[in-house]
């Protein structure tokens, strides 16, 4: 899951980058409204976590220019402003969720989750598909019944298969949302590919030449 963060105060965001990404998430924070209104535009994100208060500019009409140009990436709204009016106008602006700060960080990654879950159709933690099963909130993987132990890299990539389950995902999709902004090899992705294929079964992800790779279903 990759996570688009705009929150200006440093301190708190390192805080959600540090405890997300123990979770197996991939986290790229931004601190200005500016930079964040065209980091959508070629960049794919599973969820973003939007402060509200930012130093150049309001949260809510970011928002609402994301929405404008069709981004509808599931948005959870943090704000220190606990006036109903404001988290009512937040859902209508095109939040799909909101948090009032000071907050646990454990419940912004089970928010997180939620939204994540709705916007692919899955309404529980626990993904099952054939022989594998996912427990998203305990990052935990089983292949035909026995605990497989992965890498976080191997984890964010194995749910991005999972959660797009019978699509195929090009490889440059696939560095975007494992990686994200950060450094990636020329063929760090076919070394995970061949990891979680050596860890499970040679057949669980199926290379569609040209194009990219799927997650096979395994009885």
């Amino acid at each position: 899951m990759r996570v688009l963060l705009v929150e200006d105060n440093a301190l708190l965001a390192q805080g959600v980058y540090l405890s997300l990404t123990k979770l197996g998430m991939q986290v790229d924070h931004l601190s200005t409204y500016q930079q964040a209104l065209t980091a959508l535009d070629y960049e794919d994100f599973s969820a973003i976590i939007l402060d509200l208060g930012l130093p150049d500019g309001n949260g809510a009409d970011l928002l609402k220019q994301w929405r404008k140009k069709g981004i509808s990436v599931p948005t959870i709204v943090l704000t220190a402003n606990t006036d109903f009016d404001t988290r009512l106008a937040c859902l209508d602006m095109g939040a799909d969720d909101y948090l009032s700060k000071p907050f646990d960080v454990r419940e912004l990654a089970a928010r997180l989750r939620a939204i994540v879950r709705r916007q692919y159709g899955l309404d529980h933690n626990q993904f099952t598909y054939g022989a594998l099963s996912i427990d998203f909130s305990k990052c935990e993987v089983h292949f035909k019944g026995e605990l497989v132990q992965l890498s976080r890299r191997e984890y964010q990539l194995l749910l991005e298969f999972a959660q797009s389950a019978g699509r195929v995902l090009t490889r440059s999709q696939l560095e975007q949302l494992t990686y994200g902004w950060e450094e990636v090899g020329s063929n760090s992705i076919e070394v995970h590919i061949h990891h979680l294929r050596k860890k499970m079964a040679n057949e669980l992800i199926k290379t569609v030449r040209g194009i990219g790779y799927t997650l096979v279903e395994i009885a």
